[in-house]
């Protein structure tokens, strides 16, 4: 009876994991061509150069600071 159980038991978590693996093999799967374009974050990510521009601005104004501060500890 045990066995009959454990065996049940095994079934159904293979059941579970197989569902949980179909889900995310159709969630991977491309579009097909003629879908419209997805809204999700694909549709969000920023253009590279914009990215570049952003951290190249917090730099130079780190910089900035670094030597405002600098120069007023020497004062």
């Amino acid at each position: 009876m045990r066995a009959a159980f454990s065996l049940l038991a095994l079934v159904i978590v293979a059941a579970i994991v197989l569902s949980l693996a179909k889900k995310q093999a159709t969630a991977l799967k491309p579009p097909p061509p003629g879908a419209p374009a997805a809204s999700g974050a694909s549709a969000a990510l920023p253009v590279p150069e914009a990215v570049g521009r952003q951290v190249q601005g917090s730099i130079d104004e780190a910089a900035r600071r670094a030597a405002e501060a600098a120069s007023a500890a020497t004062e």
